[in-house]
């Protein structure tokens, strides 16, 4: 349980950081204990590493105060879910998401140390899991338990709850279901998303919105077998002559998704969004050389933040048909293949994007070529509007913390925090302190100690603003 070390004469955000400070190097070494444990979801050899970090976070979290700590199965790996009443039946309920598996990882990767091993350099924890997602999960122990102490509660200030799954490094093939099954038990009013980032050290900022995802394969069928293009070819049709007129088919000479009905229900950018974008620091040539291209293209009208951030994209993932080995082989193929991803933005329902995609294909093919199409599971996009008084009360916490002004990011990529958004009807927040330079997923991964106790003092500062603000906003 938290024990009060601050005293009577102190500001409330003064003693958050005192009590941060005292308990600063026992919070280090449970953290390095945790990434001790190679939790690498993606591979069986590690199955029972997993289990065995559900089990130390649960025990942990137990030891933190959480009265409540349970580990649910999964056909996969297990999650941990804890639970912390607060003792005023009127506050709201907030549910904490995060992950316990890492990525693979190994010295011979090009790693500096031993990956499972934690090292601190200067100001920067070393290891698999350091920023992904071991270190921004824990900080939440450590930021309730300033949070009571500093306002010598006995219980949090809200309604609070913990579901951190051990397969997102895996693609979460069993998240959905999960929370599907425990939806009462997971009941809340708003998420919160500890599993991203901001934009710099200097630049502290909260995320708003993540894109969703749709992927699909067409495969397109011409003759029974590869045939002689000579005794053949001009006179029947090429699957592979096809699937390039689709894949030019895909977007007009704007760079906007052809797809008719594609951009259906979408939320549109507003201006102040817009605005709020261009305060960023964002070097184009620098980004541009990260992204190892030469050259930018994309819809026009937008700017490259609002185009990888807020507009929806389709995108050409593969694509291949007839003879690809050496010298020439002749023919026409029988078959050829495009694989295909959609980026989705607030507004579109994959449901609806699948079946646009469907229609346009079919109008694409012509006759003689027989195509099927295969979509995969898909994950929804998120957005939480700018006025939100639950994003509001993350960004006066994170102020707090930070001692500056706040911007704010949306992430291009796509995550389950969409499914907790689709499954519990709750607004998605995020709340994470990690920076590009972190390198998750990468050798010598690090979190910057020092932005993890901001994150730790950002959750000691969130409950109660958020239980106050919350009841005035409702």
């Amino acid at each position: 349980m938290a024990d009060r070390l601050v005293t009577m004469s102190e500001t409330p955000d003064s003693a958050v950081r005192t009590y941060i400070e005292n308990h600063r190097a026992a919070f280090l070494d449970d953290l390095a204990e945790w990434l001790r444990i190679p939790s690498v979801s993606a591979q069986p050899d590690h199955a029972g590493d997993v289990r065995r970090s559900a089990e130390w976070l649960a025990a942990r979290l137990q030891e933190t105060g959480f009265p409540v700590t349970e580990i649910w199965e999964t056909p996969g790996a297990p999650a941990v879910f804890a639970e912390w009443p607060s003792d005023d039946p009127q506050a709201p309920t907030v549910l904490v998401y995060g992950h316990h598996d890492v990525q693979p990882a190994a010295r011979e990767d090009g790693w500096d140390t031993e990956p499972f091993e934690p090292v601190v350099l200067g100001n920067r924890l070393h290891a698999r899991g350091a920023a992904d997602d071991k270190g921004q999960v824990f900080f939440h122990t450590l930021g309730v338990r300033a949070h009571l102490a500093a306002t010598g509660r006995t219980t949090p200030a809200v309604h609070l709850k913990l579901l951190v799954e051990g397969e997102e490094e895996s693609g979460s093939p069993n998240f959905r279901a999960l929370a599907e099954a425990h939806k009462d038990r997971l009941a809340a009013d708003a998420v919160i998303v500890s599993d991203t980032g901001m934009w710099s050290e200097d630049t502290p900022t909260v995320c708003t919105g993540m894109r969703g995802l749709a992927e699909c394969e067409i495969e397109l069928h011409g003759p029974d077998q590869d045939i002689h293009s000579g005794s053949f070819g001009g006179a029947v049709p090429n699957p592979a002559t096809e699937v390039a007129r689709l894949v030019a088919a895909l977007h007009d000479e704007h760079a906007r998704v052809a797809i008719p009905g594609f951009y259906d229900g979408i939320t549109e950018l507003t201006d102040r969004e817009r605005e709020l974008f261009a305060e960023l620091p964002f070097d184009e040539e620098s980004w541009q050389r990260t992204a190892k291209s030469h050259g930018l293209r994309g819809e026009a009208g937008y700017s490259t933040l609002e185009r990888i951030w807020a507009r929806p994209t389709a995108e050409v993932n593969g694509i291949g048909g007839g003879y690809q080995g050496a010298g020439s082989k002749t023919i026409i193929p029988s078959s050829a293949l495009v694989k295909l991803s959609f980026r989705l933005v607030a507004g579109q329902d994959p449901d609806r994007v699948e079946e646009a995609v469907r229609a346009w294909a079919a109008d694409q093919v012509p006759a003689g070529i027989r195509h099927t199409v295969t979509f995969g599971a898909a994950t929804r996009p998120c957005l939480t509007p700018l006025d939100h008084p639950a994003l509001q009360s993350v960004v006066r916490a994170m102020g707090r913390a930070f001692g500056q002004k706040i911007r704010f990011t949306r992430e291009g990529g796509s995550g389950p925090a969409a499914d907790l958004q689709d499954v519990l009807a709750a607004p998605v927040l995020f709340l994470g302190i990690s920076v590009p330079s972190d390198g998750w997923h990468a050798p010598n991964e690090k979190v910057e100690i020092d932005l993890l106790l901001k994150g730790v003092e950002t959750a000691a500062h969130l409950w109660g603003d958020l239980a106050e603000n919350w009841r005035d906003a409702h």
